[in-house]
């Protein structure tokens, strides 16, 4: 990682090849079995049965700021080319003071006309999050994801603001998503294709959900990435740019054309694996396949 981001400093996985192409697993260290077994099944998906046919030919993403000092999420933004921006708050041993100043540089850096959204990943109790909201909302906040953890907060928070909210873990850790539409938790459902069980799986929640759907990313390599933009090509509607970006946060890939914005678009493709590129992160790693033979029982 070229950023610390949701106190991750290096990404590990597996990469499958199938007769469809490659597919990635990679969740985060502290899943079970129960939960890597959607990460695995996303992973055979795109190796072995390949995805729905897509309805657009690129889609729209966002620029992600991690928990920077203002100059360089002001810069990261610039640079990015997003009308969109996604900023996490809430950091550990961070004040929320710097939370203001990243969200301001990140309106300062769009203008008025772009989006700013932000991620607390659950972090804050409900009367914490009506109070950050309420004050972050005056640099015009498109929606918060996940300010706080649990579906009643959310509902809480909700009813208690303004601000749009968007499910994120409470849809991809719950063990029925289906719960967040019924809790009247959020406004908007963030999906990941890997936490999800693959393209079809993911399409079926965001049917079921019956909200509007972000796509958004787990911090994957191109071949993990390649999911989430075929997820969101195969929507029948995609009315928010999605968190699939996030290249950016990675030092290095495992193809030579790796899926990287260009003007606040990705392109829908799937880059191939480039052995060579593979061979500088390549490691030995027995702890990988016990978490993918776990994954299968």
């Amino acid at each position: 990682m070229r950023t610390r981001f949701r106190g991750q400093t290096v990404r590990e996985g597996v990469l499958l090849h199938g007769p469809a192409g490659w597919g990635e697993f990679s969740p985060f260290p502290e899943y079970g079995p129960r939960e890597c077994a959607r990460w695995l099944a996303c992973a055979r998906e795109a190796a072995f049965d390949g995805w729905p046919a897509p309805v657009r030919d690129a889609v729209p993403v966002n620029a992600t700021v991690p928990a920077v000092g203002p100059e360089q999420a002001h810069d990261l933004v610039r640079r990015s080319g997003c009308g969109t921006a996604k900023v996490k708050v809430a950091e550990p041993g961070q004040p929320f003071s710097a939370d203001v100043a990243r969200v301001e540089a990140v309106r300062d850096a769009l203008g008025p006309s772009g989006r700013v959204r932000i991620d607390a990943n659950g972090a804050w109790d409900v009367g914490e999050a009506v109070r950050r909201l309420k004050e972050l909302d005056r640099f015009g906040l498109e929606y918060a994801e996940q300010p706080c953890a649990t579906l009643e907060e959310l509902a809480a928070v909700r009813r208690a603001c303004d601000v749009p909210i968007a499910a994120d873990e409470s849809i991809r850790r719950a063990e029925d998503p289906l719960r967040v539409r019924a809790a009247e938790a959020a406004d908007i459902a963030v999906v990941k294709v890997q936490p999800l069980g693959g393209v079809r799986a993911a399409l079926r929640v965001v049917e079921a959900c019956g909200l509007p759907a972000v796509v958004s990313s787990a911090v994957e390599t191109s071949v993990g990435l390649a999911a989430g933009v075929a997820l969101a090509a195969a929507l029948p509607e995609l009315p928010y740019a999605c968190g699939l970006g996030t290249m950016s946060l990675l030092s290095g890939d495992v193809v030579a054309d790796s899926l990287v914005p260009e003007g606040g678009m990705l392109p829908v493709r799937r880059p191939d694996v480039s052995f060579e590129h593979l061979s500088d992160f390549e490691i030995d790693c027995p702890s990988w396949l016990r978490r993918m033979q776990e994954a299968s029982l």
